[in-house]
């Protein structure tokens, strides 16, 4: 099996935990290279859901895990995390870079300062970071060595440079598994309205410290769009259609327990995350919450002072353009159960199709729920 890497094309929140969870079997280790406890992954197994802010969620099924030097870390937060796990957590199988980087008491009250006016998480995630580039961040070794109370966490550091680079000379497959979304990255996002972090694939080398090939590049695309906190979102609905999809898709953060803004599926603004990672297959997620809501309407461009547009603009032209639509049929039939894309409905097939027509990349995963086994593989 190859590397690869499950990426989100969006604003977050696209269900690449649900992803990670159903391909984690076909590798030997997963590995988060950016980000802190403002990611958020849910995974419903059977009756149980497992809620990871900062372990991958690859430690339900017993693989190595790893948190590389891209992500800032709460250690709190982290223990915290280590506990709710319980047995599910294997501590001969978790790795933490020694070159992370951590969150103290006084990112939080930064970031308590600028939360309202960017949308953050308020977890002090842009501080910390922010003292990392300044030079005057703390590492997680110093932070342990000036921190009785983190000891425990001493076992999990490690050169983990040295470990990425061992396990691919040991020809062991490695899955790197994104935090936020493409839109959130703080260079090719809409800043400023992102995270601190590179949430693309350029993160995965900066945040490990090791470059190797990822010849699977797995976008992960709700089939309508959200977003937390503020900044532009051309195809929001304000509406029935907004409140429609927030209730059925019940969009509320993992991690802020925000209600989320909804709206249409975006194609230039996914079409840009294909090209930003060279994603060469999708999985479309959440596609059931479409189910009976009349007609759907997908963004296939953008207008600019009645001009159309054949790029997607830095934040200050977003927060202008007036998206070009198109309008499908929604399909009445439950899809939850659906185990082959032929047993989709029609309208749910033609709907795929129009997708993967418009981005020009296939969709190899559908995910018609919110369990493990809620998934077709086309």
């Amino acid at each position: 099996m190859t590397n690869a890497a499950v990426i989100g094309a969006q604003w977050g929140d696209e269900g690449k935990g649900k992803i990670v969870d159903m391909i984690a079997d076909s590798y030997d280790m997963i590995v988060r290279y950016q980000g802190g406890n403002n990611a958020g992954h849910t995974i419903v197994v059977g009756d149980k859901t497992y809620k990871f802010h900062l372990i991958p969620s690859g430690m339900i099924k017993g693989k190595s895990c790893v948190l590389g030097n891209g992500c800032v870390i709460d250690p709190d937060v982290l223990l915290q995390e280590i506990d709710n796990l319980g047995d599910l957590f294997n501590p001969n199988r978790f790795f933490i870079s020694e070159r992370a980087h951590v969150i103290l008491e006084k990112h939080k009250v930064r970031d308590a300062q600028t939360q309202q006016k960017i949308g953050t998480t308020g977890r002090g995630i842009g501080p910390a970071y922010a003292d990392k580039i300044a030079r005057e961040g703390t590492t997680i070794k110093q932070a342990i060595a000036e921190n009785k109370g983190w000891n425990n966490l001493q076992r999990y550091i490690t050169n983990v440079h040295q470990l990425i680079h061992n396990a691919l000379q040991q020809k062991k497959s490695i899955l790197y598994e994104g935090a936020q979304g493409t839109m959130l990255d703080v260079d090719h996002g809409t800043y400023p309205f992102v995270t601190s972090s590179n949430a693309t694939i350029g993160g995965v080398f900066t945040g490990t410290g090791v470059y190797t090939d990822i010849p699977r590049r797995i976008g992960v695309v709700k089939a309508y769009t959200t977003r937390v906190g503020e900044g532009p979102f051309p195809t929001e609905q304000k509406n029935e259609t907004g409140d429609y999809l927030q209730q059925q898709g019940k969009e509320v953060g993992t991690t802020t327990g925000r209600k989320r803004r909804c709206g249409w599926l975006d194609i230039p603004q996914v079409q840009y995350a294909c090209r930003v990672n060279g994603f060469n297959e999708l999985a479309l997620t959440k596609i059931d919450v479409l189910t009976g809501i009349g007609k759907i309407k997908i963004a296939t461009g953008y207008r600019c002072e009645e001009k159309s547009i054949d790029y997607f603009p830095t934040t200050d032209i977003l927060s202008t353009v007036q998206p070009d639509y198109i309008e499908l049929d929604a399909w009445a039939e439950d899809i939850s159960r659906c185990k082959a894309y032929g047993q989709l409905p029609k309208a749910a097939r033609a709907y795929v199709q129009k997708v993967e027509e418009l981005l020009g990349v296939p969709i190899k995963i559908i995910s018609v729920g919110p369990e493990r086994g809620q998934t077709i593989v086309r």
